[in-house]
C-alpha cells in the first residue's frame, strides 16, 4: 500500500480519531485540576502538601507499566473500587483517558507550580494584598495571567506526553483492535504484525503533531 493508501485506511483513521478524542478529555480534565492544584501547592507548606507533591511526581519517575500495573491492581475487578468503577474502566475509552490524564498530569502541574513559586509571583500578590484585594481576586486577576505562558506550556508538554503513552494505556486500555488501540499502540501492532509501511506513516503523524508542540513551545519561550 502506499502511504496515502495507509493514511486513509480505516485501520490508520480510527487509531487517530480514538487517541484525539482521549486527548481532548483528558486534556480537559488535566486543564481543570492543574491550575488550582498547581496554585496549592505553591503557596501551602507542611506535610500533605509533600504527600500531594510526591503523588504529583511519581509517574515521571516511576516506570509507566509499573504504574499501569498499579492503576489495574486499584481499579480491576478484584480492586478497592471494583464495585464502583472497576468494569466501566478497564479496557473501555474511561481508561484510556485516565492513562493518559495521570501520564501528562505532571507535566501540567510542574511548570504552573514553578512559575507561582518564583520571587516574582511572590511580590506581585503581596502587592495585591497591599492594595486590599481578596484572594480569590489576586489568583484570578493577578497570578493566573502572569502565570499563563506557563500554563500553555505545561498543556502543551502534557498533551505531548499523553499522546505517546504507552504503558499504562497498555494496562488500562488493553490493546483491543477496533475499542482501545490508540495511535501509539496502533504502531506497536504494526510492528509486531510486519507492516512497517503502517508503522512508518503512524509514526509519522505522531511524529508531525510532536514536532508542531515543539514550535509552539518554542514560540512560547521566546515570547
Amino acid at each position: 500500500m502506499g502511504f496515502f493508501a495507509i493514511l486513509s485506511d480505516s485501520e490508520t483513521l480510527d487509531p487517530l480519531a480514538l487517541s484525539a478524542r482521549v486527548l481532548l478529555v483528558s486534556g480537559f480534565m488535566q486543564l481543570f485540576l492543574s491550575v488550582p492544584l498547581a496554585c496549592w501547592l505553591a503557596r501551602s507548606r507542611g506535610v500533605l502538601k509533600n504527600v500531594v507533591d510526591t503523588a504529583v511526581t511519581f509517574p515521571l519517575v516511576f516506570p509507566p507499566i509499573a504504574t499501569g500495573f498499579a492503576l489495574l491492581l486499584l481499579l480491576g475487578r478484584q480492586g478497592p473500587f471494583a464495585s464502583l468503577l472497576g468494569e466501566r474502566i478497564i479496557f473501555s475509552f474511561p481508561g484510556l483517558v485516565i492513562a493518559a490524564f495521570i501520564a501528562g498530569l505532571p507535566l501540567a502541574i510542574k511548570p504552573v507550580q514553578t512559575a507561582l513559586a518564583s520571587a516574582e509571583a511572590t511580590r506581585l500578590s503581596e502587592v495585591a494584598a497591599v492594595l486590599g484585594k481578596s484572594e480569590t481576586t489576586i489568583l484570578i486577576r493577578v497570578l493566573i495571567p502572569y502565570v499563563k505562558g506557563s500554563i500553555v506550556t505545561g498543556m502543551l508538554l502534557a498533551m505531548g506526553r499523553s499522546l505517546g503513552e504507552v504503558g499504562i494505556t497498555l494496562m488500562l486500555g488493553g490493546n483491543v483492535i477496533g475499542r482501545t488501540n490508540t495511535l501509539s499502540l496502533e504502531i506497536y501492532n504494526a510492528v509486531f504484525n510486519g507492516e512497517f509501511e503502517r508503522a512508518v506513516v503512524l509514526s509519522l503523524i505522531i511524529g508531525s503533531a510532536s514536532v508542531a508542540m515543539f514550535i509552539a513551545l518554542k514560540k512560547i519561550s521566546n515570547t
